[in-house]
């Protein structure tokens, strides 16, 4: 096999597994915490729980730029191979893990952590093996389909979570193992060293101060959507806003720092090209719409549609993933579509088309009432799918062709920290929204409709729920309600009739009342993403054409030597 064709598929089975683990464990939390006897609605479990979710996401943030910088010192296929084997090793201690209770939740958050490292080597090296290979004028079609696999490979996390968890808990993480050591043997095996290895030292403070302030700023925004003493969130929290202003300033110094030092852990005048710029902004606000889309869905199918229309609860995670699945078919096919009319004197026009399409879909989808029609919102989802579609494999090939060849992982490691800030921002901004509008609708709403079955005695106990708790409860497909019920004196509920009880209990009681408390928050979140996605469009027209230019003028005394 011709080798840019090893370099593709190889370089795309690892896309898609570091991508699928970035999501395939949402839904399928509550039969792990299950599995591992741990109810993750119980006092104290709410840090494991969100660690559980973001502790692959933060570790890949902080990781990538210093990886893809390491990548173009020692070689990117040899810290692509290495990461396939830390992968798999992660995925096998997944598999095992021998704990239960609290023990094996922080088992399960150091294993995510460790197979994120190794998730962090396949991202960070991907566009740039691809560059390496491919010649310009298929490059951006090859690079399509590799950000296609890292597209679908959240939505097929989505799906294939609620698939295994059903079947066996342990499977979710099972998954990865096969196709981790296929990966790793095939890549050592096959995968060839082509790009320019630059000799420079490592540059300690500027990867000290930019990792220190990405986890810094990353723990402020998971810390403040969790509640504060009387707060519903935590942005009243002293450490939370400390964490944040200190995680900024050291970025400011990170930035101080490479423009001093002999060997920069990246080339900031990468910046001065409109094409870098742009294209990694833009990257930042698509995938923060991307995955604010996901995290809306998954909480409207599995905390209200799909309940009020009939499926149990513990089937709902797999049945979000499945009507999500318009969405990321338009991805894909659009995708590749787009990568492959892309070329140098149409990006502006192709990323910038794929945002305007994008946000239009955002108002689409603000509008919609609770109890939606389905082929209504999948026409919506698939809208949404060609927006984005049509800019992401336009974008990274321009961001890729803009820097050097000695540069290119350094250059891929920033585009995928820009995307996975979005993931982990959109969570920030989108949570805080809906948990603001929990906190003050949601009591009114349960009082009114417990009054008007006649059982407003009940009112003290469910009214007082977390707004938090009712946010993930719905973000999981957990019915939060019979677990608040069995705290309840037995003197209070022998009064009400055991009718009334199951009513409250089933299926469709409490996503009717948590409905109306989401109703103005999700309209907000989709205005705010529209706002966001129409401007990055805007400004996506600003961008130069594609040029290979910078490739001879940025190659100066300064970063050459030694």
């Amino acid at each position: 096999m011709e080798q840019k064709w090893v370099a593709l598929s190889n370089t795309t089975i690892g896309q898609l597994m570091a991508t699928i683990n970035t999501s395939i464990i949402v839904v399928a939390l509550p039969p792990i915490f299950r599995g591992i006897h741990l109810n993750p609605l119980a006092h104290g479990t709410f840090p494991y729980l969100l660690w559980s979710i973001i502790s692959y996401m933060i570790v890949i943030s902080v990781l990538l730029l210093t990886i893809g910088r390491l990548s173009d010192m020692y070689g990117r296929v040899r810290l692509f191979n290495l990461g396939f084997l830390i992968f798999t090793i992660g995925s096998i201690l997944l598999y095992v893990l021998p704990g239960t209770g609290t023990t094996a939740a922080l088992e399960l958050i150091i294993f995510r952590m460790f197979q994120a490292v190794g998730g962090s080597f396949l991202m960070a090296n991907s566009f740039a093996i691809i560059t390496d290979n491919f010649p310009d004028d298929e490059r951006a079609f090859a690079l399509s389909i590799n950000s296609v696999a890292s597209i679908i490979g959240v939505s097929v996390g989505v799906v294939a979570g609620g698939i295994l968890s059903i079947i066996y808990w342990r499977d979710v993480f099972l998954i990865s193992v096969p196709v981790g050591i296929f990966g790793t043997v095939w890549s050592f095996l096959k995968l060839k060293e082509t790009s320019p290895r630059i000799r420079h030292r490592i540059d300690l403070p500027g990867n000290i101060t930019f990792a220190a302030g990405i986890v810094l700023i990353l723990l402020g925004i998971t810390y403040g959507i969790v509640p504060y003493n009387a707060f519903p969130m935590g942005w009243e929290n002293p450490y939370v806003v400390i964490s944040i202003v200190l995680g900024l300033a050291l970025l400011i110094l990170f930035i101080y720092v490479e423009k001093h030092v002999d060997n920069p852990m990246f080339r900031l005048d990468f910046f001065k090209n409109t094409g870098f710029s742009i294209g990694n902004f833009t990257g930042f606000v698509s995938a923060m719409g991307m995955m604010g889309l996901m995290y809306m869905l998954t909480i409207l199918f599995q905390g209200v549609w799909l309940p009020i229309h009939g499926y149990p609860y513990y089937i709902t995670p797999f049945w979000a993933g499945v009507y999500i699945l318009p969405m990321t078919i338009a991805m894909g096919i659009f995708g590749i579509i787009g990568g492959r009319i892309a070329n140098r004197n149409n990006i502006r026009l192709l990323t910038s088309l794929g945002l305007f399409i994008s946000s239009f879909s955002f108002i689409l989808i603000a509008f919609l009432p609770y109890d939606f029609s389905y082929p209504e919102l999948a026409f919506y989802l698939v809208i949404f799918g060609i927006g984005y579609g049509l800019f992401n494999a336009p974008n990274i090939s321009a961001v890729m062709s803009s820097v050097p060849g000695d540069s290119r992982g350094s250059a891929s490691g920033m585009l995928n920290t820009m995307r996975n800030l979005g993931y982990t921002a959109s969570m920030g901004l989108f949570f805080s929204i809906l948990i603001y509008g929990l906190s003050v609708y949601l009591p009114g709403s349960i009082k009114t409709h417990l009054n008007s079955i006649g059982a407003s005695s009940l009112s003290l106990y469910i009214s007082k729920m977390p707004a938090t708790e009712a946010l993930f409860s719905a973000f999981l497909g957990i019915n939060p309600v019979p677990s608040i019920l069995s705290t309840v004196n037995k003197s209070v509920l022998s009064k009400i009739q055991k009718s009334t009880i199951l009513y409250i209990s089933g299926n469709t009681w409490y996503p009717h009342v948590l409905a109306p408390a989401f109703g103005s928050s999700f309209s907000m979140v989709f205005y705010i993403a529209f706002a966001i996605t129409l401007v990055s469009g805007i400004i996506s027209i600003f961008r130069e054409p594609l040029n290979y230019k910078i490739k001879n003028s940025l190659r100066s005394k300064e970063y050459v030597k030694k």
